[in-house]
């Protein structure tokens, strides 16, 4: 492993031959068409899989001495970093070693960014949310969500900048269900989520440089952080003379941290290249759109002269697709080599990824008139999937192109994206770049196939091809019969409603769309006439809503001062209470805000009518919710949810009062899409009821409490209003996280009586 140490020399007949005219080959990275730009890098290295990678990135976090940036698509603080060390060097688990980094190291400043909407994600993870780690870690560790991104788009880019000095770049987050060793056995009991679940073998791949390389991509993540909070980070200043830092809560003795921060141990591939950084960044808030990542693709495939060779998560993007179709019908065009995972996690997933995948691979299969397409699967021991996530390309000897940009349209133009790609010249000081390049591919290939990257080096130069060098050394053999291989894949091409959906490209644009554009697509579509009407309703529900916020009067309603006149206006009326609990319902299905309601009733009715009113109201919304979301969505969710939305179900089935309880007290989606969605899930209504109160009391106990003075604590606080808001909010969120904790322990004790011994 490259992580370990260098990889053993090449052999110059391991070579391509160049091909004739090629000094007078155009490059294909450029400033400004197919990269950003193209900066000098000391060292680079290349790290296949989380074993290694997790291990460097904490090695190379504990050498920082000013800065580290974090950016992905999601962050879970809660994993091991090194789980294949019985007795790693503590901190080990991801948001500990952050913390301690911080609290010792009295100049370094950490800088975590993460996806806004991936917070959702905790829900079914039972984490911390993400911004409340602020309030829970040092002042120095700071923790993001990043908004900053048109509707429906996600930020998908991976980074870990270490001082402006060492960067790592690729298809990894540092989250749950990602590491992995490179044997990918079916079975590895190191192989957990942070709640002990085991998860599938995952394969995927980072690039580490440093110099300007590393420096230029820690001002993509400065510019990350100005667009997300509006906080402008200076870049780290020059290092100070080598300190010795003492940990106050760690074993008493002298620390020295290097100035170098590249992990020892990590040998380069390559010293003293270029690498070139390449982006996609959609319009928004006025910028231009940024598509470098999808011209890089069709430039490196225009280029390419021997073979391509493709990882990806997916394979679905049209534009890709059409440039390698051109290259497959010419005489003398590359080999196309694509490996993909077998299937995806949800359904959702599956329809448009891999339908789109099915589309794509007919049309590329029509047009290989040579037999030179090849679409794999990645497969261990009996048959058992490994998740490829990798996001590779490398183009004969000539590039190597590594980061986080999918084969699928959303990372042409939706998706922020980062890759990093070396090129090779032609003339004999670049033979080191194309020996690395070649043994790059070879050592990937290598580890599908559970061989080593000399024996597919030398069956490509016996057979002249690597297509047939892959079939030669897949075939099952005795010991390769029962581990690692790689499987052609021939999904069905797909009919019906996964057709239409998978055509109309909704979840997979190859730019940012809004409503009209959905409308276009979905409704040409071939949805059978039923499903079509409730799609159809569901889309105008949710522009009607965004309609009714954005250019109605409600949105003035959704104010303390203009609830508290409507509650006022019902006087002495003994329907009051009834009234106001109507309110609740009503605001439920419009998305008002539960707080501004619970808020104002405990101003207007006092403690002891406020608190009942208050409970009242919320459980009727959330009553009236649950079984909306039950009657219209729970046998759709069941029948075409998949594997994760099983899982979810089944967790708030077995822990239902905890669940409700814990996400009750730490809100982490809008009250109306909570209940909505657990009605479409398999818990249980009463479970449902019981947890809503539980996490809900001391909330509203804490607004009843304030009584009249809480309409002048909210209008207009002073100091000691605001310590007075916080300090009741963190007592009421831990109450109801401590509740949702006991009923989860007394649950899980149930459990076990009723499984036995």
């Amino acid at each position: 492993m490259y992580a370990h140490s260098p990889p053993p020399p090449l052999r110059p007949d391991s070579l391509l031959p160049d091909p004739a005219g090629a000094a007078a080959l155009r490059p294909i990275l450029e400033p400004g068409r197919t990269c950003w730009r193209v900066e000098d890098t000391a060292r680079l290295g290349v790290v296949i899989d989380a074993e290694d990678y997790f291990a460097l990135a904490k090695a190379a976090m504990r050498r920082a001495r000013r800065s580290i940036y974090m950016t992905a698509w999601d962050f879970d603080a809660r994993i091991r970093l090194m789980p294949q060390t019985r007795r790693p060097r503590r901190p080990d688990r991801l948001g500990h070693l952050l913390n301690w980094l911080a609290t010792t190291r009295p100049d370094l400043h950490i800088h975590v960014l993460k996806w806004d909407y991936a917070e959702l994600f905790d829900i079914a993870r039972w984490s911390h949310p993400f911004m409340l780690r602020n309030w829970l870690t040092h002042r120095r560790l700071q923790y993001r969500l990043d908004g900053d991104h048109p509707t429906g788009a996600c930020h998908h880019q991976k980074l870990l900048v270490i001082d402006d000095r060492l960067a790592f770049c690729g298809g990894l987050d540092v989250t749950a269900n990602r590491w992995d060793t490179r044997a990918h056995h079916a079975h590895d009991p190191r192989r957990r989520q942070p709640d002990g679940k085991p998860y599938e073998p995952f394969h995927d791949i980072m690039m580490a440089v440093d110099g300007d390389a590393a420096r230029a991509l820690g001002d993509m993540f400065r510019d990350r952080w100005a667009r997300a909070t509006g906080e402008t980070l200076a870049p780290p200043a020059e290092h100070p003379p080598e300190r010795h830092l003492h940990a106050p809560h760690w074993p008493a003795r002298r620390r020295s941290v290097p100035a170098d921060p590249w992990p020892p141990g990590f040998e380069p591939m390559l010293r003293d290249v270029r690498v070139g950084i390449a982006r996609t960044d959609p319009a928004c808030n006025g910028r231009p759109a940024v598509r470098e990542i999808e011209a890089l693709y069709l430039e490196a495939i225009a280029a390419a002269r021997e073979v391509i060779y493709f990882e990806s998560q997916y394979f679905a993007s049209t534009a890709v697709a059409d440039a390698l179709k051109a290259r497959l019908a010419e005489e003398d065009g590359p080999e196309v080599v694509v490996v993909n995972p077998v299937r995806a996690t949800s359904w959702l997933e599956n329809t448009v990824m891999l339908g789109a995948r099915a589309r794509l691979t007919a049309e590329l299969r029509a047009a290989d008139r040579h037999g030179r397409f090849r679409l794999y699967a990645a497969t261990t021991d009996g048959g058992a999937c490994i998740t490829v996530h990798a996001k590779v390309m490398v183009v004969d000897d000539r590039m190597l192109r590594i980061g986080s940009a999918n084969l699928n349209n959303r990372s042409m133009g939706l998706d922020t994206e980062c890759d990093l790609a070396l090129e090779a010249g032609s003339g004999p000081e670049d033979a080191a770049t194309r020996r690395a390049i070649r043994r790059t591919r070879d050592d990937l290939i290598a580890e599908h196939l559970g061989s080593t990257p000399e024996r597919v080096a030398a069956e490509v130069g016996r057979r002249g091809s690597l297509v047939a060098a892959i079939e030669a050394l897949r075939r099952p053999d005795g010991e390769m019969a029962l581990g690692r291989t790689l499987e052609p894949l021939h999904d069905p091409v797909p009919d019906g409603l996964a057709a239409a959906v998978a055509e109309a490209r909704v979840f997979d644009p190859e730019h940012p769309v809004d409503a009209v554009e959905i409308m276009r697509r979905v409704l040409p579509s071939r949805i059978p006439r039923t499903r079509l009407w409730v799609t159809l309703l569901g889309i105008l529900a949710v522009a009607g809503l965004w309609g009714m916020w954005r250019y109605t009067a409600l949105k003035e309603w959704a104010t303390l001062d203009a609830v508290l006149a409507a509650f006022h206006s019902l006087g002495d009326s003994p329907f009051a209470p009834l009234w106001v609990m109507l309110a609740y319902i009503v605001g439920g299905y419009v998305m008002f805000p539960l707080t501004l309601l619970i808020a104002a009733t405990a101003i207007v009715m006092g403690p002891w009518w406020g608190f009942p009113t208050a409970m009242g109201g919320a459980v009727a919304s959330a009553a009236a919710l649950f079984w909306t979301g039950r009657f219209a969505g729970r046998d759709l969710l069941e029948r075409h949810g998949g594997p994760l939305i099983a899982r979810i179900n089944d967790r708030l089935s077995d822990s239902g009062i905890a669940a409700v309880a814990g996400v009750r007290a730490v809100p982490v989606a809008p009250y109306t899409v909570v209940n909505l969605a657990a009605g479409a899930s398999k818990l249980r209504f009463a479970d449902y009821v019981i947890g809503t109160m539980i996490g809900l009391a001391p909330g509203i106990l804490a607004f009843n409490l304030l009584g009249h003075q809480l309409e002048r604590t909210i209008s207009n606080p002073d100091a000691g209003d605001i310590a007075l808001l916080t300090g009741m909010a963190v007592v009421a969120i831990g109450l109801g996280g401590l509740t949702s904790r006991l009923l989860g322990r007394r649950n899980g004790r149930q459990d076990e009586r009723k499984r036995g011994p």
